[in-house]
């Protein structure tokens, strides 16, 4: 049972909603409705149920929570000050300045005490699903009979644009099927948007969409001063544990200034003069700003002290489980250390020329066979195309409710289902959770479009977490324009912090996944072919981890030819064509760029020097390539419907006229210096 609530709770609510408005009007920028319709709730949430140590925000037992309407930040930045996070006063009277610690949204990474990067409305809802996934995991596998190291809960605040946003839809749904009974979303709804009262454009019965969805929806009729209420709808979820739950909390937005419950008080600063009645209404010293009266202060602080004892027990309980379990401890510390087991390396396949040759999809395959088993930590799956995108590896179990009968959260396997956008926000939850845990998601590579919102806060969060997409090219064949990719390549490849890799042959694959298993702060897109492709000699995985590496050469080449992925072999045979004709040429491989840029100037100079006309060749969009060649071989339209062997004649992707092309390009190349 909770403890009963006073005036001090009262006190400090109308603090946190003072105090985030001082912060807008200091800014002259922020959004003040949602931390003054929120306060209660999380003030509720915070006081009486969340745990968490202030003092070291990493530790792994952790209640988590997710403001997922990520706007009202200066709601979570108060609390996490109030609560003892390494976030200052002045840290707060800084909100939105130039390298604050206090940005416009919370960001991972940037302020202490904030789990995932929230802002575009629906991911920090789709993170919190995939958090509760990895605590789920995490207890199936470690917790023992009266040990349970691994039973922390996650919540998160959302409002009415994070549930229209499609990609809560996919998560909810994902989280209604796994049963995630520690899941606890408290509806902000506040009956207010940007363009007016929500009835102009969400008039759906939410509460029954996610009790179809299979969760618990509870209600609190008066969000703003019923706090009682607010605490047993809390408390009755945590009794849920079959279910995740929606507790649907009506509020006011801009709780206590003249424009409550109107769209003014979403996004515009309260005027000063504003701030001071507002002040005055909720009987704090209107004279003051950015003021914390002491006993809110005293208040907070227990919180703190508490919060550092629940840490301390956990520790006890750990080394309790370290005598009794000590494989498993052992285990547990390596994984918060983010180290991988040691020499899993040396079970990446290596290849000869004389190996058959496969498509990179299939090559892929016998990686995850491989290593799989070896690294606990390695888990995921597919959006519904398992038998296409070839992840899952022979000895798999499935992630799913524990007494489905058809796996449970033990497993490792995800059936993600086509749900492309949610299972990247997912995956982005679980890489936030910690130890150790790096998420893998599938589908065909033209679909990556669909998640690409996931995508992008995968590489700003810096979660490591890996794309496995297959199907990369117009090699996919009969399924046409609408399955095969021509400018993702060029998109991805753009966006900073994530690597794109797209391996010719077996080594170059296994060189993939070692640098996606290694890169701690990137996600990586690792690019796979639906055809067949052969191993290539002077391929190897040290080259390969150098984003770009001369594959062939000949003495003083005359024309250099640099492909990626299926493309190199064709790069081969066109060089033995020039060979014919007297025109040595070199061949060259990038299978990631971004990490052939990181090699250092010298060293790509060395591979594409400046005297030499360089051939860029690829299956997709020449985009980007200037920056590397200076012609280009590749597809500057949308693809077609046909055989992969026809469409690949078709766009002049085969060795005869890639020599062709370079020719033109070497006949060309002193005039295109001046």
């Amino acid at each position: 049972m909770f403890d009963p609530f006073s005036e001090i709770d009262k006190r400090a609510i109308n603090t946190i909603r003072v105090v985030a408005c001082d912060m807008i009007d200091s800014a002259n920028s922020g959004h003040p409705g949602a931390p003054m319709g929120c306060a209660p709730m999380a003030h509720v949430l915070f006081s009486r149920f969340f745990k968490c140590n202030p003092t070291n925000s990493k530790w792994i037992n952790r209640d988590r929570f997710v403001l997922s309407n990520g706007h009202g930040c200066t709601l979570q930045y108060v609390i996490n000050h109030l609560l003892g996070y390494k976030i200052t006063l002045n840290d707060l009277k800084n909100f939105r300045q130039y390298l604050s610690i206090t940005p416009g949204h919370p960001e991972r990474g940037v302020t202490d005490g904030i789990e995932v990067t929230t802002g575009p409305l629906g991911q920090g809802f789709s993170n919190a699903v995939g958090l509760a996934i990895a605590e789920a995991h995490l207890a199936s596998i470690y917790n023992r009979p009266g040990i349970e190291l691994f039973n922390n809960y996650t919540y998160t605040i959302v409002g009415d644009g994070c549930l229209q946003e499609g990609v809560s839809s996919e998560a909810a749904s994902m989280a209604g099927h796994f049963k995630l009974g520690k899941l606890i979303a408290l509806y902000d709804a506040n009956n207010i948007q940007i363009d007016g009262e929500i009835r102009v454009q969400f008039t759906e019965d939410v509460c029954a969409r996610f009790k179809a969805y299979g969760w618990q929806v509870l209600k609190v009729d008066d969000g703003d001063s019923d706090l009682d209420a607010i605490a047993n709808a809390i408390e009755e979820a945590k009794k849920e544990l079959s279910k995740p739950t929606l507790i649907y909390v009506r509020t006011t937005i801009g709780y206590g200034s003249k424009n409550q419950g109107t769209p003014k008080a979403h996004g515009n600063p309260l005027k000063t003069e504003e701030i001071a009645n507002v002040k005055q209404l909720f009987n704090l010293d209107p004279t003051k700003t950015f003021d914390i009266p002491k006993d809110v202060r005293a208040f907070y602080d227990k919180l703190t002290r508490k919060g550092v004892n629940y840490e301390k027990e956990w520790n006890s309980l750990f080394d309790k489980y370290s005598i009794q379990y000590p494989e498993e401890a052992k285990e547990i510390r390596r994984r918060l250390r983010g180290d991988l087991v040691k020499g899993w390396e040396k079970l990446l396949p290596r290849y000869t020329p004389a190996d058959k040759p496969m498509a990179t999809r299939k090559l892929s395959e016998c990686v995850l066979n491989n290593i799989c088993d070896a690294l606990p930590e390695f888990i995921g799956g597919s959006a519904d195309l398992t038998g296409s995108n070839l992840t899952r590896w022979t000895n798999a179990k499935d992630f799913q409710a524990t007494g489905s009968g058809i796996g449970d959260y033990s497993g490792r396997y995800f059936h993600y289902g086509v749900r492309e956008h949610g299972m990247a926000a997912v995956m982005n939850g679980m890489a936030a959770y910690g130890c150790g845990l790096i998420p893998f998601g599938s589908t065909f590579l033209n679909f990556i479009n669909y998640a690409s919102g996931a995508v992008r806060l995968s590489s700003l969060s810096k979660h490591q977490v890996v794309y496995i997409m297959t199907h990369d090219s117009i090699g996919v064949g009969e399924d046409g324009p609408t399955h095969q990719p021509i400018e993702t390549f060029a998109a991805l490849r753009a966006q900073p912090n994530l690597n794109v890799i797209r391996p010719a042959d077996g080594n170059e694959v296994s060189a993939a996944y070692y640098q996606a298993l290694t890169s701690k702060e990137t996600p990586s897109v690792l690019c796979l072919t639906r055809q067949n492709v052969p191993h290539l000699k002077g391929s190897s995985i040290e080259n390969a981890l150098k984003g770009g590496y001369i594959l062939q050469d000949e003495p003083n080449p005359k024309v250099i030819l640099a492909g990626t992925g299926s493309e190199v072999s064709l790069c081969v045979e066109a060089a033995e064509l020039l060979k014919k004709d007297n025109i040595p040429a070199r061949v060259v491989s990038l299978p990631c760029l971004s990490l052939f840029d990181s090699q250092g100037k010298s060293y790509c100079n060395k591979v594409l020097p400046k005297g030499i006309p360089i051939l860029s060749v690829e299956a997709a969009s020449t985009f980007g390539w200037a920056k590397y060649a200076h012609m280009s071989v590749g597809i500057d339209s949308f693809g077609m419907s046909a055989s992969a062997k026809k469409i690949f004649e078709h766009f002049g992707l085969v060795p005869e006229a890639i020599a062709k092309k370079a020719k033109l390009l070497i006949s060309k190349f002193p005039k295109m210096l001046f």
